[in-house]
């Protein structure tokens, strides 16, 4: 086909016409071996920056304990509903970001327009990927500064001020982008599930070591006061339901292109909402773990509690500092937050890299490389601290939260219920019940609006 780079005939070409029967193709990367893999890649793409430095500090926030509430429901639903129907999509078109919106659009004959229209959340994939490469070159500095023992003897903020300036971390940028490209050359599937059965096991690990330690740091009980005495009167307030679900919403990397992807590589006989259900569980949990290894600590030693990259390279530097063995605790904490984000970053990049091999023809190792260059070539001129930081408002702010509109949007609008309920239906031993469709139709697709609008309003909720 001439036009928008289509090809004659795309993975699922044939089910877009006809809609109906599922699929009778495998991915030509594979596919993961087991849901236990499956479930374990989508909880390393979900779990990342947002977890570690936003999280506890808004749990704290907003109200405490009651934040749970809102945060909860907000979790569920967004899990089962949105994250679900992404898998969805992406089996059922045999496909990710680009082949998938194809699909959904071939339904009321505009393929074309699908497909365009793709390119958007794909677009907030490497968005995304651009500007956290750079913020995992500063934790990949600031681990080797941990280990060295140079992160003790400097002052933490002039420490951050120098890596975070222009063109002040290239060698452990580019070391990043390297790592995450090489893992996705090795295999996509084979690759993705392999390091994410080590990484992920290690990274709970790891926190919870920190959780336990902190515990027993005097004043650490403050910390759980911030963390866990219900201010109930927040509820009351609009705020707090906005952060919980803004929070709850990036969280699970709803993105309408990353999980997109790791749903084409899963089998027939996976209970997607089982596994949605258990990525949203254990993503809960390593927020919860990260708070009691984070906030706890803070407060223990009286420094004023924050968000953001400060949390994370001003902050905890200095709490590690003045902690008994700091600096073993401190490289344990930058390895787990390494962990996090190399499989975050992973996804992002594997989003992109299926869509432009399925999409021209090229094969997944030369699309790695490509993705990484390009990675490089944008980030390394938006290193300096203000630079990224404008470059992710813009991303999430604006092209992520309206490419998951635009994927909940075609999922359930355009391609349908009926069609998408018969995909969620394969490998589960109870059928859905009634209202899951009318809960996705007009309660998710609404809140993604709402996220969309109040991330603007707001000047970003997650």
């Amino acid at each position: 086909m001439a036009g928008h780079g289509l090809r004659e005939k795309s993975p699922g070409a044939d089910r877009g016409q006809k809609h109906g029967g599922a699929p009778k193709r495998t991915h030509q990367n594979g596919g993961f071996q087991n849901s236990l893999g499956f479930v374990l890649a989508c909880v390393g793409s979900a779990v990342g920056m947002g977890n570690i430095w936003l999280f506890p500090y808004r749990l704290g926030q907003y109200g405490g304990a009651a934040f749970l509430i809102p945060y909860f429901l907000f979790i569920a639903l967004f899990g089962l509903t949105g994250l679900s129907v992404e898998f969805a999509i992406g089996r059922r078109a045999g496909t990710g970001t680009l082949g998938s919106y194809e699909y959904c659009w071939n339904a009321r004959k505009k393929g074309k327009l699908g497909y365009v229209l793709g390119w958007i959340p794909l677009m907030g994939s490497l968005g995304i990927a651009i500007g956290y490469s750079v913020i995992l070159g500063w934790v990949l500095k600031t681990l080797g500064a941990s280990l060295t023992g140079e992160l003790f003897v400097r002052d933490a903020g002039g420490f951050f001020a120098e890596m975070s300036s222009a063109f002040g971390n290239i060698s452990c940028h580019v070391a990043v982008v390297c790592m995450a490209c090489g893992l996705l050359m090795a295999g996509a599937t084979k690759g993705i599930e392999k390091i994410n059965k080590v990484l992920m096991p290690a990274f709970f690990g790891l926190f919870v070591v920190l959780a336990v330690r902190v515990f027993f740091l005097d004043g650490a009980s403050e910390g759980y006061r911030f963390l866990f005495i219900p201010k109930w009167e927040y509820l009351l307030e609009a705020d707090t339901w906005v952060m919980a679900m803004g929070q709850a919403f990036f969280s699970l990397s709803i993105t309408g292109s990353g999980m997109i992807v790791y749903g084409s590589y899963l089998g027939r006989d996976e209970d997607i909402v089982g596994a949605s259900v258990n990525t949203a569980v254990f993503d809960t949990i390593a927020a919860m773990l990260a708070g009691l290894a984070i906030m706890p600590a803070v407060f223990a030693f009286g420094i004023e509690p924050a968000s953001g990259p400060p949390l994370m390279f001003i902050t905890l530097p200095q709490v590690f500092a003045q902690m008994p063995l700091g600096r073993l605790f401190a490289v344990f904490f930058f390895v787990s937050v390494a962990f996090a984000g190399i499989t975050s970053l992973i996804n992002m990049f594997e989003a992109v890299c299926e869509s432009w091999q399925t999409r021209f023809g090229m094969s997944h190792r030369v699309m790695a490389v490509l993705c990484g260059a390009v990675a490089l070539a944008v980030g390394i001129f938006i290193e300096e601290g203000d630079k990224v930081g404008a470059w992710m408002d813009f991303i999430t702010i604006l092209v992520v939260p309206f490419g998951a509109l635009l994927g909940a949007f075609s999922i359930y609008y355009i391609l349908g219920w009926d069609e998408i309920k018969e995909e969620l239906s394969l490998g589960r031993k109870k059928s859905l019940a009634p209202w899951f469709g009318v809960l996705g139709k007009y309660i998710y697709v609404p809140l993604a609006v709402f996220v969309f609008i109040l991330g603007i309003v707001y000047g970003g909720i997650g």
